[in-house]
This record gives C-alpha cells, structure tokens and sequence, in this order.
C-alpha cells in the first residue's frame, strides 16, 4: 500500500513540474514576451518612427519609467497606413522630427534602450523564478517519493528573485553604455 501511495504522489508531483513549467511560459509569452522580443531586436525591423514630442512616462503610481515619445510610425510593409504611436522607453530624448527605426508590440513601438531592458528584464526575472523554484521543488518531490522540505528552496527563490534584479541592472546598464558610445 505504502508503495502505490509513493508511485501515486511521484505521478502528481511530476504532473506538478510540467503544469508549472508550462503555465510559466506561457505567461512569459502573454505578459512581457513580445516586448522583450521587441526592445531586444528579434527580427526585421518593423519600420520607423518619426519624433513628435518626448517625455518622461510614469507608471501608475507616479514613478518614472523612462522617456516615451509620440510620433508617427510608418511601417516598412506595403499597404499598412502610418500612424501615431508611442515609443515607449526610449533610448534617448530625441529632438521633434528625429526618425528612429523600431520594432513593434502590443500597439507600441521599441527600440533597444538600456531602461527598457532593465524593465523587461526584471520583469521576466520575477515572473520566472518563483515558477521555476516550484517546479524544483516538485521536482524533488516526484524524485524521493514524499514531500521534500521547502526551506532551501524559499531560501533559493529570495536569492534567485535578488539575482534577477541584479542581472536586469547589469544587462540594462551594459545596453545603455552600449548605445551611447555606438
């Protein structure tokens, strides 16, 4: 009896990791994916936007996330209409009238910045790690047959959420040197 409780709970544990592995992909592909995609330059570049104003953007609760800029996006494929739209998180504060190639997502357009790195970055970090320290410890479970003790792995997920942090900061960081000297 014994054992068919063990081989039941290693059957839900493992169904357990991949249920969490794949609920967090697909929330990195519905939340920050396309944007990351967008700022990182995956594919073509979608078309180029032209410099209205630009302003520093805040989030919902007054803080500031950055220069956006409003303007008009003409897109390099044929038979789509230019429009106005928003470069959010630019890299810098461009002058009005300024073009800029860029990459579209979710009505806006992107282009490789160290701030929205950092954004997205972090983003994905804390999106991720908490689903991937479960799918540890499930993992764990499903190997030893009974429940494994969580407090190395709520110790590693305070480290890995840190880590994640640090690791936006430092790409962020490397992409706006990057970009100011190319």
């Amino acid at each position: 009896m014994r054992a068919v409780v063990r081989g039941l709970g290693r059957g839900v544990a493992g169904i357990g990791v991949v249920v969490t592995l794949v609920a967090a992909g697909w929330l990195m592909w519905v939340l920050p994916g396309p944007q990351i995609g967008a700022v990182l330059g995956f594919g073509p570049v979608d078309g180029v936007f032209r410099v209205h104003r630009c302003y520093e953007a805040t989030d919902a609760e007054g803080y500031t996330t950055g220069t956006d800029c409003t303007g008009w996006y003409t897109p390099r494929r044929s038979g789509e209409a230019a429009h106005e739209i928003v470069l959010a998180t630019a890299a810098d504060e461009y002058r009005r009238g300024a073009r800029v190639e860029v990459r579209t997502a979710r009505g806006r357009a992107y282009e490789l910045s160290g701030s929205a790195v950092f954004n997205f970055g972090a983003a994905a970090g804390l999106l991720l790690v908490p689903f991937l320290t479960l799918a540890a410890w499930l993992f764990a479970c499903a190997r030893s047959g009974t429940v494994a003790d969580g407090d190395g792995y709520f110790l590693a997920a305070l480290a890995g959420l840190f880590a994640a942090i640090v690791l936006a900061a430092v790409a962020g960081l490397l992409v706006a040197i990057g970009t100011a000297v190319f």
